[in-house]
């Protein structure tokens, strides 16, 4: 058996060098999108290295600004400041629209609008153009910034809120004008497709999405977040 390993792992280090001399020499020509050392485009069809590279932005704020700065959002940077007990703004922007238009415009860390740049261009529109053959003109939400804790809580932790790391959506508008809510389509017909099947394409991008299916909290309205935990839900 150690004979056995030894073998392998010198097979697999043999492979990986010849592998890298390969890609060095351009022999082999692998699109960037695959090679875990570039960054992010949005415009990329996403793959398995997607989610780590969304997670190394959380850790490399240059990163995030040069991977936002080349998606279609309309941001500004916002100073990092503290506004209160585990509150406050650290690598956030203020969103006024990505390829859509928002109700309002919103604070949001870097990660999350990234987030929602994959988000909108990888499911938002690709859903809207399936179900209803027209794409989203407008999104309707709830609100980004909050200094307060999970669940509105006297105690607890702090919400992913009170970073401007989440989002809470409460609907869409077609182009057309059809509106779409959360909180009345959530049950039944072509637009609770639609809701359930942006709720469960959100998941490849955020870290932790809620819906009506959570909690009563949550009835009105999808929770997107970047924070430490995963759920989807």
């Amino acid at each position: 058996m150690a004979k056995f390993l030894a073998w392998l792992f010198t097979s697999l280090s043999l492979a990986a060098v010849v592998a890298f001399a390969l890609l060095s020499m351009g022999v082999v020509v692998v699109p960037p999108s695959y090679l875990p050392w570039t960054s992010l485009e949005v415009s990329d069809s996403p793959n398995f290295l997607t989610r780590y590279k969304l997670t190394r932005l959380e850790r490399n704020r240059d990163e995030c600004a040069l991977v936002l700065r080349r998606s279609p959002m309309t941001h500004t940077p916002i100073p990092d400041q503290v506004t209160g007990q585990g509150c406050g703004f650290a690598n956030a922007v203020r969103v006024m629209r990505g390829g859509v238009a928002f109700s309002d415009g919103f604070a949001a860390s870097c990660p999350l609008a990234v987030a929602w740049a994959m988000f909108e261009a990888h499911v938002l529109q690709p859903s809207a153009r399936r179900h209803f053959g027209q794409e989203v003109s407008r999104v309707v939400h709830f609100g980004s910034y909050a200094c307060r804790n999970i669940n509105h809580g006297m105690r607890g932790r702090r919400s992913e809120h009170a970073r401007a790391n989440a989002l809470d959506v409460a609907g869409f508008a077609l182009a057309d004008g059809t509106g779409i809510t959360v909180v009345q389509d959530w049950q039944r017909g072509a637009k609770a497709v639609f809701l359930r099947d942006v709720r469960d394409g959100a998941c490849r991008f955020f870290d932790v999405v809620l819906g009506p299916d959570y909690n009563a909290a949550h009835r009105d309205h999808f929770h997107f977040d970047m924070g430490r935990y995963r759920a989807c839900r």
